[in-house]
């Protein structure tokens, strides 16, 4: 087992997104899972039925005392919710002073269309984590939000990976499941180059947890000692054979295979 993941998220009763698919992409990769969890929600492949906030000290309490003990190798955020929490995370990351990658999913709205980040939440992300952050790897709805660009295309994915770079992010993955065509283009920009990821679009309903899925996969191979390229294309390959192997749970939009590499793929090296 190599490369300790810290992340902080909330928590999917359902076991498809937030922090049980994170948990499950970490141990299915080899890495070590520690967690903070930020929600608790209810909810299942049709939809979130209820959040509950944690208190704000507490989440940063978990972090603190994660971090004190055990350290980090990278750093994955997901689900934060309210402005208070995204604070608590952002002065609790700055006392631990972890030497870690920090990536950013800023996960705002559920796949059934639920709201999971208010307005002043939004605005304190792009003040406190945005700056900093080694990756953001926003959808395109999430881009758009964040940027105030309109992102339906790839000139669109570009304009709104330039202002979040401009916005102090080291790195940004636009993702373009949500812009229509057959095939999907991922954008990685930093300030040295892009670098272009191309993937067939799967006629499947099964896709609840990709965002979450992939920037823990992504985490993970960065805390194993990856470069960025290399850790965005490996995660991109587990995420689409976790999509083709999904196990058919659920009426609505299903979960994901997690544990597909633990039958013996070189993915799962660790």
């Amino acid at each position: 087992m190599k490369g300790r993941v810290l992340i902080i998220a909330g928590s999917d009763s359902g076991g498809g997104a937030g922090i049980q698919a994170d948990i499950k992409s970490v141990t299915a990769l080899g890495g070590y899972a520690m967690t903070a969890i930020t929600a608790l929600t209810a909810q299942n492949t049709k939809g979130v039925h209820g959040v509950h906030p944690a208190l704000p000290d507490f989440v940063a309490q978990q972090i603190a005392v994660t971090a004190e003990d055990l350290g980090a190798d990278a750093i994955k955020i997901g689900m934060l919710g309210v402005k208070e929490i995204v604070e608590a995370v952002a002065d609790a990351l700055e006392t631990a002073a972890l030497d870690a990658p920090l990536v950013l999913d800023p996960v705002m709205v559920a796949k059934g269309g639920q709201s999971l980040l208010d307005e002043a939440a939004v605005s304190a992300m792009q003040d406190r984590l945005i700056p900093g952050a080694s990756l953001v790897t926003p959808n395109a709805p999430e881009a758009a939000r964040l940027t105030g660009e309109t992102v339906e295309d790839l000139h669109g994915q570009r304009r709104a990976g330039e202002a979040l770079l401009k916005a102090g992010a080291k790195a940004v993955l636009i993702k373009g499941g949500h812009i229509p065509g057959d095939t999907i283009h991922d954008v990685l920009m930093t300030p040295a180059g892009d670098h272009m990821f191309d993937g067939p679009r799967i006629d499947t309903r099964h896709t609840h947890g990709t965002g979450c899925t992939l920037a823990s996969a992504i985490a993970t191979r960065l805390a194993q000692g990856d470069d960025l390229p290399t850790a965005v294309d490996d995660a991109r390959a587990y995420v689409l054979r976790a999509i083709e192997t999904a196990p058919g749970y659920g009426a609505g939009a299903g979960p994901l295979n997690h544990a597909w590499p633990c039958s013996g793929s070189d993915l799962g090296r660790g």
